[in-house]
Order: C-alpha cells, then sequence, then structure tokens
C-alpha cells in the first residue's frame, strides 16, 4: 500500500539570511491511509511545527526552508493562499491544544463548529447543524442537543477543547492533526474522548498525527511514535517496540517520567494559613435565598497549611476552577467565609489590599488567554515585581533572569513576545509571575496539563522545593491524579460541585471511600496499549 502521508527531509528554520536559525532538522516519516503517528518530545521540541507543517502552514517567523511535504499525493508546500484555504478543513484538519484561544467569543458555539463546512459547501445548514449534535453526543458532551446554542465563556475548558474535535471532525477529513487534544481533560472525560477520536479515525479511515507529552495517552491511540528533542528525530518505531525495547536513552528518559511514584506525603501540622468555609459560589444574579442564578460550588470548605499542598480533583464542570476563583477574589462566594492567617479574607478582590493582593496568586489554567502575546516575558514578570516590590531597572532585569531560571528557561527568553513561544514555555512564565509576588498561597490551575512528562516532573520538583524553602501553601488543581497523590497532602474530590470526599493524598489514591473517587482513580491511563479498549463503556 503506498503512502498516505510522505514527510522527507523536512526543515524549518527561525528568521532568514545571516539570522536564520534552523529548529526542526532532516525529519522524515509515512503513514499509510488509517495510521495514527504519535509526536513525542519535551517542549519545544518541534512536535507542533512539524505536525503544521502538514497544513503547509509555519508560524509567524518561521520557515519551511526544506523537504517535502504530502498528503494524499497532494503537495502542501508552495501552495496559493487559496489553494491552502480550499484544502484546510477538508483534506487535513487540526485540532488545537488550546480551545479557548481559537474560539470567538461572541459567537455562538454551533455557528463556529459547522462553519468550516458551509464554507467548503459539504452539506447545507440543517445537515451541518445535525452532524453536529451527533458529534456533541459522541464526544460525552453534556446537554448535546442544546450545547451549541451557547458560548465559549459559557462551557469549561474541557468541554471547550471537545466542541473544537467537533469542528475539526465535522468535513470528515483524511488526515486530523492532534494537537494535545486531551490536555484540558478530567481523566473520566479522557477515557470517552480517547474511545470517540479513536473510533472516529478507525471508523473514517483517516490518518492522524498525535502530537502529545502523555505516553500513557500515546500507548492507546499511535500505531507509530516518533520521539523528538531539539527539533531532530531521536527515534521512530512501531509503539510497541518504543514502549517495550527503546533504544535510545532520551526515550528511556521519557518512559521513565512516566511514573505514578509515591503515594500521598505524611509531613507534620503545622499552621493553617488559609481557611475555606461553607462556599456556595456560581454565576449570574444572587436570589432572595442567597443562591447564585447559576449554582456551581454548594458548601465546599478546605484548609491549607503552611507549606503544605491541597490537591482539588474531579470532572471537566465540576467546579475546580470556579473554586480557585472564588479563592482569588475573581469571582465572589455568595456564603461562606475565608481567613488568611486568621484575618478574614474580602470575598472580591477588589476589596482586597495589596498585600491581601500579593500573598494569594494565581496560576491559569490557559496561559494563551493568560500572558499578553504582544509583550517581552521580561515585560510581564517585571510588572508584579514593579507593583509589588517596586524594582526597577537593573535589579528588576535581575530578579527576572532568576524566576526564569528557577523555571528552567533561559534568561534571553526575557527579549521574546510570549506568541512566539510554545505551549510549556508559557505555561513556565505563567508560573514565574505569580511567583515574582512572593505569595503566602499560590493557587495552581492546571499549571501542569501543557508541559511534557518530563518538564512537568521539574516543575513539580520546583513547586516542592520553593514550598520547603519558602513555606508556601499551594492550592493545586489538576485532573492528573498521580500528580495530585505525589504532590498534594490532602485531596478534596469535588462532583457537581459538591465535595464528595476530603482526605490524604494517601488515602485518596489508595482506598477511595466514594464510588466517585474509585471511578477516577481506575480511569487513569497505562503504558499497556490495550489498555483503552479494555475499559467498559461509559454507562
Amino acid at each position: 500500500m503506498s503512502s498516505h502521508v510522505s514527510v522527507n527531509k523536512l526543515e524549518v528554520s527561525v528568521g532568514k539570511g545571516d539570522s536564520k536559525k534552523v529548529i526542526v532538522k532532516d525529519v522524515s516519516f509515512t503513514l499509510k491511509r488509517g495510521e495514527v503517528l504519535a509526536l513525542i518530545g519535551e517542549s519545544g521540541s518541534g512536535k507542533t511545527t512539524i505536525a503544521m507543517s502538514l497544513l503547509g502552514y509555519a508560524r509567524p517567523g518561521c520557515y519551511i526552508t526544506g523537504g517535502e511535504v504530502a498528503v494524499g499525493g497532494q503537495s502542501m508546500l508552495g501552495l496559493s493562499d487559496t489553494m491552502l484555504a480550499s484544502l484546510r478543513g477538508w483534506k487535513v484538519a487540526y485540532v488545537a491544544q488550546s480551545a479557548a484561544a481559537a474560539f470567538n467569543p461572541s459567537r455562538k458555539i454551533m455557528e463556529q463548529v459547522i462553519e468550516g463546512a458551509l464554507i467548503h459547501g459539504a452539506m447545507s445548514r440543517s445537515e451541518a447543524q445535525k452532524k453536529a449534535t451527533e458529534l456533541f453526543r459522541q464526544l460525552s458532551l453534556p446537554h448535546y442537543d442544546t450545547i451549541g446554542n451557547r458560548y465559549a465563556h459559557e462551557v469549561s475548558g474541557g468541554q471547550l477543547q471537545r466542541l473544537m474535535a467537533a469542528m475539526a471532525l465535522i468535513c470528515d477529513p483524511e488526515l486530523v492533526i492532534f494537537d494535545e487534544p486531551t490536555t484540558a481533560l478530567d481523566v473520566t472525560t479522557q477515557v470517552d474522548v480517547l474511545k470517540a477520536f479513536k473510533a472516529a479515525v478507525k471508523a473514517r479511515n483517516t490518518t492522524a498525527v498525535y502530537v502529545s507529552h502523555d505516553l500513557a495517552v500515546v500507548a492507546q491511540m499511535a500505531d507509530q511514535i516518533l520521539v523528538l528533542q531539539h527539533g531532530k528525530m531521536v527515534e521512530h518505531n512501531t509503539t510497541t517496540e518504543i514502549l517495550n525495547h527503546a533504544a535510545e536513552p532520551y526515550t528511556r528518559q521519557l518512559l521513565a517520567a512516566v511514573s505514578h511514584g509515591a503515594s500521598g506525603l505524611n509531613r507534620p501540622t503545622a499552621k493553617t494559613v488559609l481557611e475555606v468555609s461553607n462556599i456556595v459560589a456560581g454565576y449570574g444574579k444572587i436570589t432572595a435565598e442567597g443562591i447564585p442564578q447559576i449554582p456551581v460550588l454548594h458548601d465546599v470548605s478546605i484548609k491549607v497549611e503552611k507549606g503544605k499542598t491541597v490537591g482539588i480533583i474531579g470532572e471537566s464542570g465540576s467546579g475546580k476552577s470556579t473554586f480557585a476563583r472564588v479563592i482569588a477574589g475573581l469571582i465572589p462566594a455568595a456564603k461562606g467565609y475565608m481567613l488568611l492567617d486568621g484575618k478574614e479574607l474580602p470575598a472580591s478582590v477588589s476589596s482586597r489590599s495589596k498585600s491581601e493582593c500579593q500573598r494569594v496568586q494565581m496560576v491559569f489554567q490557559n496561559a494563551d488567554t493568560a500572558l499578553n502575546p504582544a509583550q517581552k516575558v521580561g515585560d510581564i514578570i517585571g510588572r508584579p515585581l514593579a507593583f509589588f516590590h517596586g524594582m526597577k531597572g537593573e535589579q528588576q532585569r535581575a530578579r527576572v533572569a532568576e524566576l526564569l531560571a528557577l523555571v528552567q528557561l533561559p534568561a534571553e527568553l526575557a527579549e521574546r513576545k510570549c506568541g512566539a513561544l510554545s505551549g510549556g514555555q508559557k505555561q513556565r512564565i505563567n508560573l514565574s509571575r505569580a511567583l515574582a509576588a512572593e505569595p503566602s498561597v499560590i493557587l495552581c490551575d492546571e499549571v501542569t496539563s501543557a508541559l511534557d512528562t518530563v518538564v512537568a516532573a521539574a516543575i513539580l520538583a520546583l513547586l516542592k522545593d520553593l514550598q520547603a524553602k519558602l513555606n508556601i501553601a499551594i492550592v493545586f488543581i489538576s485532573h492528573d491524579i498521580p500528580t495530585v497523590r505525589t504532590l498534594c497532602d490532602d485531596v478534596l474530590v469535588l462532583y457537581k460541585g459538591n465535595a464528595v470526599e476530603y482526605a490524604s493524598g494517601e488515602a485518596v489514591s489508595t482506598a477511595p471511600s466514594h464510588d466517585y473517587t474509585k471511578k477516577l482513580v481506575a480511569s487513569v491511563p497505562t503504558l499497556d496499549p490495550g489498555w483503552l479498549d479494555s475499559r467498559p463503556p461509559a454507562a
């Protein structure tokens, strides 16, 4: 059988002439129709750059400077913008890493999902809406028959990611590029979505390229794995061979990083720095009973001690991020109270003092929307340094370099704009900006979800190190159960806005008491390629 996708000696560069720097060099692979290739490597290794070349696209400032790329016998290089527009979304489709940055907040979801089908003339509006609704159902979206009538800000991050997958699949493309498509999903939803992706690819005989930092996910999806480092091929083989007989040390390092580690921590009791009690919160007007028009959280409480971490886990839409925003003062609670070092913390950030704002900092889930792409990294990190600590000039530049080093980024990145960086690099800058305030409490909302396994492990080690040195209290929100149970002293499990379990990290991971917690723990993928197919269908 001839190749359906062919990439031969691909080269991608930044800049031109004397300033040219090659960032992807001599990458080659072929795929038969219906095969799935996974691109694996650390943040900045070229995974997304290579995947985007299959669309005939290079990021601003980047250029495809060598090699050949073909899909279904059609060269994707050197084409006019008109020709590329006729192929994108029709022959080749793309599921981006950050759905939040991909959706227009002013248009309803359904209009955006079906837009590609209407532009290409693939079907009528009514046919497109019917197909989109069926895709919503297949992708396990709640209220699949009406969710298309909402706006992007009215659904959770995980739901928005699945809606973007529906947008890509609406025209039944020959090749689909999945760029970290399950990054924002909780483990239970991830299982259903992975099954839906796998079924869609198989049913349509669709070829796919799957970009991911999660080797356990890749093990379920891919026929082949291509390992990348610094824009070069390290190893390329079948999934079975890579998982069981990795030939290169770097590949073995990636595999070693997929570890569930020790369960829980056993640190001595310390002074409570943050107490959050009986929180009721949501959206819309407050009713006469003191309940939000759209309630999200129902009587939720936690205590966080100095130098300790409380993990918050739950499915997409369970209220995890809303809870973090309540603590940050971005969503004032309708009921309940918060104490910071025993003193009442105002519900709204607008009512908090400068010191109170400094002491509670948040690292947001989507770095793409949290960071200004037009600003330089040094200016972004320098702003809290100037605002909270009065740092300017050389003192500020030196501290920016120190903060970049803390999150394992080179000092020269201070002069680059965020729009030119990888997803993992942006998230680390997001973290360094919060650290710049020198807070007492850090609210980490999915801070490792965009990072490859090796860098994520380094960031978690960094958080532990900072916590030990500075006695920082951390509220760690994640859908990654292994990460939560290794990092967190205590874990709160949320389900539909209710606290169903609150126990030590060890108890939650080894002896969960609630059925929903048991389901979460059992839904963590393994490196066994047959794990996904062995999972029972969703109830």
